[in-house]
């Protein structure tokens, strides 16, 4: 839209506020348009390596880590970081550090979880009963204020 409209002649701030760009990069434009032509406004590749997984292996990753990790051979429904890394390199033959694993699981929508850390033989009816009778003998009461002395 911006090279349509620098192409009618409109002025930078007639751009800018147009498309809700900065002058300074309709300026940018402009010149790139100059320079360049329409080519040189085109989207350019991302720098950078390019990703290990593909978006559909990631897609299968997501399939796989869905399944839960007992169906991926482990004892405790519980999934690490090291262990999709395990998943990862099994599946698709890449390595990653478990560190970096995360960029990853943040990827696919995937939030950090911590698991609570409860006895299984927790009985909530016994420790309510023990908070509402034992408890408030046991508890530490505030003492009763204390009257001011008087030098006498």
């Amino acid at each position: 839209m911006a090279k349509r409209l620098l192409g009618q002649g409109l002025g930078l701030r007639a751009v800018a506020r147009a498309v809700g760009a900065s002058p300074s990069s309709v300026k940018r434009w402009s010149d790139a348009l100059e320079a360049g032509g329409p080519d040189a406004l085109k989207a350019k590749p991302h720098p950078g390596r390019r990703p290990w997984l593909s978006l559909r292996q990631k897609e299968r990753l997501r399939r796989i880590l869905l399944k839960g990790t007992r169906k991926a051979g482990y004892a405790t429904d519980l999934w690490t970081c090291p262990r999709v890394a395990e998943v990862i390199a099994k599946h698709f033959g890449v390595r990653y550090h478990p560190d970096h694993v995360w960029r990853i699981l943040r990827g696919l929508g995937w939030t950090c979880q911590k698991p609570e850390r409860r006895a299984r033989e927790r009985d909530e009816a016994a420790i309510r009963q023990w908070r509402d009778e034992r408890w408030p003998d046991i508890k530490k009461r505030p003492s009763p204020p204390r009257q001011p002395r008087f030098p006498g």
